[in-house]
């Protein structure tokens, strides 16, 4: 029986060596420079022979095809901001991934070489940011934070393959949190009652800004689009307003925090119909508005704004309706409405639409996601209570 071909010269080799977390695999080929020089490469970390024999027969042909890029000594730290400036990114997400990349990956890895990095270094990485990643040094991350740095640092790799910088994505040889770890926050929703009995309560309280969680309740818009909306995307007649803008909190190191206005989290604008109620709210708000102030009812002033006109502040805002909230639930003689946060309101409006039988993608428009799918899956859980609700129905017209 013939034994394993030998390889020939030019065809490169593959090692095997012993690490703790077990066995890796390393390839080794030559290269002819520009300049006619021959240069042998090492790359290590593969966790399997097949994989570094796929890994070098690739970089082989780039070899042979002219299109094989000399590896650069640029350290991890340098390439990442080089990186982000190639970005199309938002403000608050170009904000927010210099923020992870100061906070949580330069400081482990940003000292190693680009070219250096394996599979079981960014494995330990992940895991000290678990055990450890708190910048206030209060504990670890949480799992949901370790995989959202992790597709940082994934697809800035990912760019430097295509580029020709790196052979293979060391985070391919990885594991992260799974999707079913970094699951986010169980979503709390209020009942129909709960929530028109906290309107009711914040109506009484405070009229002025019971407006916007009326408008978030009605309307499942996120906070950003709220307090971007402007009264001439508002229709009191056609009973419906355009979202069309959002905005957010950017962050910067040393420049403190502005308000940037954008586009909505997907980019697309739509169109929300109103129901009765909180088109008389609307109008009865306006007119208050607009005895404080004409100009805080003009077309391009904000319909939820400070009373100079100015943005209200998105985290302020938020911390103002749990404030409200834990006075609602400490007044007398009202029942109790469970806690929830501003958030909440948008689950609130999902989930009570969708367990009264309105159709998936009639929601999922509202919401502004950008496809049906997404609503199915943020929403299953309302979904077995459809399902009897639809064989009920389907009963009631075989009976006639």
């Amino acid at each position: 029986m013939a034994g394993p071909r030998r390889r020939q010269k030019g065809d490169g080799g593959i090692s095997e060596y012993r690490t703790r977390s077990g066995p890796r695999f390393l390839i080794k080929f030559a290269v002819t420079r520009e300049d006619g020089t021959t240069r042998v490469v090492l790359t290590r970390g593969f966790a399997s022979r097949r994989e570094a024999g796929a890994v070098l027969r690739a970089e082989i042909r780039k070899a042979e095809l002219g299109e094989w890029v000399e590896p650069s000594k640029q350290r991890l730290d340098a390439y990442l901001a080089e990186w982000i400036q190639t970005q199309r990114l938002s403000p608050s997400t170009r904000a927010s991934y210099l923020k992870n990349i100061r906070l949580h990956i330069d400081p482990h890895l940003g000292a190693h070489r680009v070219v250096r990095l394996t599979g079981p270094m960014i494995d330990t990485w992940m895991r000290t940011l678990e055990a450890d990643g708190r910048a206030d040094g209060r504990g670890g991350l949480s799992a949901r934070t370790v995989r959202y740095v992790f597709t940082i640092l994934r697809s800035a790799l990912g760019d430097a393959v295509t580029q020709g910088r790196l052979a293979v994505n060391p985070t391919d040889r990885s594991t992260p949190p799974t999707p079913a770890q970094a699951r986010p926050p169980e979503m709390q929703a209020w009942t129909a009652p709960e929530l028109a009995r906290f309107l009711r309560w914040a109506d009484a309280h405070d009229a002025d800004v019971a407006m916007g969680w009326r408008l978030l309740a009605a309307t499942g818009m996120r906070r950003g689009e709220a307090l971007a909306l402007r009264w001439r995307a508002v229709h009191l007649v056609a009973e419906r307003i355009a979202v069309r803008r959002s905005v957010g909190t950017v962050k910067r190191k040393g420049a403190g925090e502005e308000l940037v206005e954008g586009p909505t989290k997907t980019g697309q604008s739509r169109v929300v119909d109103l129901d009765a109620g909180t088109v008389a709210a609307l109008r009865t708000y306006r007119e208050a508005r607009a005895r404080a102030s004409p100009d805080l009812v003009r077309d391009t002033a904000l319909v939820l704004s400070t009373l100079d006109g100015t943005h209200l502040h998105p985290e302020r805002f938020s911390r103002r309706f749990t404030a409200q909230v834990l006075r609602a639930r400490k007044a007398p003689g009202e029942d109790q409405v469970p806690a929830i946060r501003l958030h909440d309101l948008r689950h609130t409006h999902a989930t009570l639409l969708l367990a009264d039988g309105v159709p998936v993608k009639v929601v999922s428009e509202r919401l502004g996601h950008a496809s049906a799918t997404i609503t199915l899956t943020v929403y299953q859980h309302v979904h077995p209570g459809m399902g009897r609700q639809a064989a009920d129905r389907f009963a009631a017209l075989l009976a006639g």
